[in-house]
């Protein structure tokens, strides 16, 4: 296997430095709009010849179609933020390879009832391609980080080996990480959060399928795993309930999200000041977008991993029946910021997102995982996911609630 990763940043540096421990594929081009990201991606993985620096913008189609011919790559991974999806979805299909990302394409909300009904959901410009991919013979994985992607597995499994019927399947995330020395400082990027948080939940039901709510609704304390205690969570809009319905039969699936008070009142006050806007507006005869400067004014999440303490926790609850008994489970994967810095050199939160599209990468390499289309790790056995993740050295849990 042959694969382009697009996005040297904190995630994109820590794929290459896991991928450099397995030796499932055969080169590795690491490709950034900025080339000193990129060269530094690469010399964080050793002397390793099968690793190449390359410089790319990812919104230029043609641009990334023609890198792809220039190393014969079999793959592309997108390690850039959303907004770069179609562009990189559509360049991946025109050079005839496969396609995975972390985070599906952008949703729009309803033009007049927004915290009510779906407008454009995440993932829909993708999926509506599906029969182009699968008449193709490729496979687009979308979705195939932390969350969505392993939360996504979990589901799977758990609606394979722990349920006869889900009453509800909620993806809960949260965490107890600081930052030494910032009032403020998100341990993911900004530019990623304030699309996810701002934009209106998506909730489905059986019944009604998608709808929408208001920004932060049905909070929930929830006790998160070993040693993280109790977190309180909130809708937010987020792949897995757009993807875990397609395969997985339950009849309510809902992600809610660990922010906390300070975390949600700086949210809506970027809102409140359109802040979060990704519209450009001019500043001293120089078009910048709102959103694009909060980040530029943040501190990379990539660089914080030496100020970080704590843990973070992605993981599923399902609630359902087994054999006419109810039961309730969450299963769950967690990373010590400690662990993942003294291992690898990657904050929690990075390296956490990064290990599962490797897990993916390498599945698809050696045949375990086989398909075409637009298609969610749902679509595949979760087994031998979850065993090589534990394989990786970062194994998963299960609770019984």
């Amino acid at each position: 296997m042959r694969i382009l990763l697009v996005g040297a940043g904190g995630v994109g540096s820590a794929i290459a430095k896991i991928a450099a421990r397995r030796s499932f594929f055969e080169a590795m081009v690491v490709a950034d709009y900025d080339p000193v990201r990129a060269r530094d991606a690469v010399a964080g993985t050793g002397p390793d010849p099968r690793f190449t620096a390359a410089r790319v913008d990812a919104s230029d189609r043609s641009a990334v179609t023609a890198l792809l011919a220039e190393h014969r790559c079999d793959v592309l991974l997108n390690a850039t933020d959303p907004r770069f999806v179609m562009p990189l979805f559509d360049a991946a299909f025109t050079a005839g390879v496969d396609y995975l990302d972390m985070a599906m394409s952008l949703s729009r909300p309803h033009p007049d009832r927004p915290y009510q009904e779906c407008g454009v959901k995440l993932g829909d410009e993708q999926f509506d391609r599906s029969a182009d991919w699968e008449r193709a013979g490729r496979l687009a994985l979308g979705g195939v980080g932390v969350e969505p992607g392993l939360s996504d597995v979990f589901a799977r499994y758990a609606a394979d080996e722990l349920f006869d019927e889900i009453e509800e399947i909620g993806v809960r995330d949260g965490a107890n990480l600081t930052v030494d020395g910032y009032d403020f400082a998100p341990s993911f990027s900004i530019w990623t959060t304030i699309e996810e948080c701002l934009n209106p939940p998506v909730v489905w039901e059986k019944d009604r399928g998608w709808f929408t709510t208001e920004p932060f609704s049905e909070p929930e304390v929830f006790d998160f795993p070993e040693g993280i205690g109790p977190v309180e969570c909130v809708n937010v809009e987020h792949e897995e309930v757009l993807l875990i319905p397609r395969w997985v039969g339950a009849e309510r699936v809902t992600f809610k999200y660990g922010l906390g008070d300070e975390f949600i009142d700086v949210l809506k006050t970027l809102h409140k000041l359109g802040l979060d806007s990704t519209e450009t507006v001019t500043v001293r005869d120089r078009q910048v977008s709102p959103r694009d400067v909060v980040a530029a004014a943040l501190p990379d999440p990539a660089g914080l991993g030496e100020r970080m303490h704590g843990k973070t926790c992605a993981g599923t609850w399902v609630k359902g029946t087994k054999d006419g008994v109810p039961r309730e489970v969450y299963l769950y994967h967690v990373v010590d910021n400690q662990w993942s810095m003294a291992e690898y050199g990657s904050q929690a939160v990075v390296w956490q997102t990064a290990v599962n599209p490797v897990v993916a990468l390498e599945l698809r390499a050696t045949g375990v995982w086989q398909g075409t289309g637009v298609l969610g790790a749902e679509a595949f056995a979760p087994k031998p996911y979850l065993d090589l993740l534990t394989a990786y050295g970062s194994p998963w849990g299960l609770r019984e609630q």
